[in-house]
């Protein structure tokens, strides 16, 4: 199983796969304001594509969101889509 990292300097953060300066996926998000904050992109590598990584990120992103009780505005258009495709996931939108 691949690891998932979370990095948070206060006004940005990512989850990602890989090293620092060598991530493999990675979902970014930058702050806005204390309570919420905008999915900014997500990438994975084509040696991950097809196996569910960008939801595993979004996941973990969600799970942030929850447990942070905040708000997200996801306008990359892989965390748009799965925001609506999936309506159990919906609590978190902004």
């Amino acid at each position: 199983m691949l690891e998932i990292k979370h990095v948070d300097d206060g006004k940005k953060g990512e989850f990602f796969i890989g090293e620092d300066g060598h991530h493999l996926a990675e979902m970014a998000y930058t702050w806005a304001g204390d309570d919420k904050f905008i999915i900014d992109h997500t990438i994975v590598s084509d040696e991950l594509r097809g196996q569910g990584v960008g939801r595993k990120l979004l996941d973990q992103t969600i799970e942030l969101a929850r447990d942070k009780n905040v708000k997200i505005i996801p306008l990359c258009p892989f965390s748009k889509s799965e925001f609506e495709k999936d309506a159990s996931i919906r609590d978190v939108l902004n």
